[in-house]
């Protein structure tokens, strides 16, 4: 059975969290990106709970912006320092006794975890990232790889002042199109009972989520904006020295296969498992296949 509860942080910050089973058992933490909820993970929070595949305790919160969380008004408070901060205070308040046993993260979700990994490994026995870019093989390819470049425009939309009013329009006509295929049909998983919860939670306010875009400096060069290109990450920003899966939806429009040149040399103890015929939105796609990825790197040694 999942819940949903607040957690009240000591800097201020409320985090919605939506959980399931057993307080005191080894804990999951699982991030959602944009323009998500932390309902995305509820399969993933029903299947890990249950004895026969580990029993543990899951948390998904809805990240600072999102839906009922705290939703600060100044684009400065969505600098990844600020969502670092956030984990760090929920991981203390959720898992006080020991490191999660793992770290689950989609997109925006992932970008705070890589950040954490590397910056507080001892918080977690392992990482696990979804379609979610590693900053310097990101910072590399938004420089160098036209294709990625491209790809990734829509980022300067999502910075515009008036993102979150042009999101809304025609009861949200723009965000529901990015989950549409290259074709601009509709998944199969957008059903109407899904579609409700997205109305619900982006009825509740876009501006904090387009404010992760505009507060980020990582974004592609256009013409007078150089973007990445003026970006540089030292190495001690981008190593990750905890077991760490790469879940990589292969039919990603956003988020090019390129990202995942290099990643062994930042990331000593690597899995990477591609998954064909899969999208960005893969958590909603293949529940079952992300269940069974995760189960399996929870078991590895």
């Amino acid at each position: 059975m999942i819940q949903t509860h607040p957690v009240a942080l000591p800097h201020g910050i409320t985090l919605h969290c939506r959980v399931s089973g057993v307080a005191g058992r080894p804990v999951l933490v699982f991030l959602h990106g944009f323009p998500e909820g932390a309902f995305i993970w509820d399969e993933q929070l029903a299947y890990f709970a249950r004895p026969e595949n580990g029993g543990y305790r899951c948390i998904a919160p809805y990240l600072r912006g999102f839906g009922p969380s705290s939703s600060p008004a100044e684009v400065e408070a969505y600098r990844a320092k600020h969502l670092v901060q956030d984990l760090v205070a929920l991981i203390a308040a959720e898992s006080p006794q020991a490191p999660l046993e793992c770290l689950v993260a989609h997109d925006w979700g992932g970008a705070v975890a890589w950040n954490l990994a590397n910056q507080q490994p001892q918080l977690m026995k392992r990482l696990a990232i979804v379609n979610s870019p590693h900053p310097g093989a990101f910072v590399r390819e938004l420089a160098h790889n036209a294709a990625q470049q491209a790809a990734s425009q829509y980022m300067h939309f999502l910075c515009r002042p008036d993102a979150e009013a042009l999101l809304a329009e025609n009861d949200f006509r723009r965000l529901f199109g990015f989950f549409d295929d290259p074709q601009g049909r509709a998944p199969a998983w957008l059903t109407d009972s899904v579609r409700a919860q997205y109305r619900a939670l982006w009825q509740q306010g876009l501006t904090g989520a387009c404010n992760y875009y505009r507060a980020s400096p990582i974004r592609p060069p256009r013409d007078g904006e150089p973007g990445a290109q003026t970006i540089t990450l030292p190495e001690s920003m981008l190593t990750v020295d905890v077991p760490t899966l790469v879940l990589w939806a292969m039919d990603d429009p956003a988020l090019l296969p390129g990202l995942l040149d290099g990643l062994p040399g930042w990331i000593p103890q690597l899995q990477i498992h591609e998954v064909e015929q899969a999208s960005h939105w893969v958590v909603h796609e293949h529940p079952e296949r992300v269940a069974l990825e995760l189960r399996r790197f929870l078991q590895s040694n």
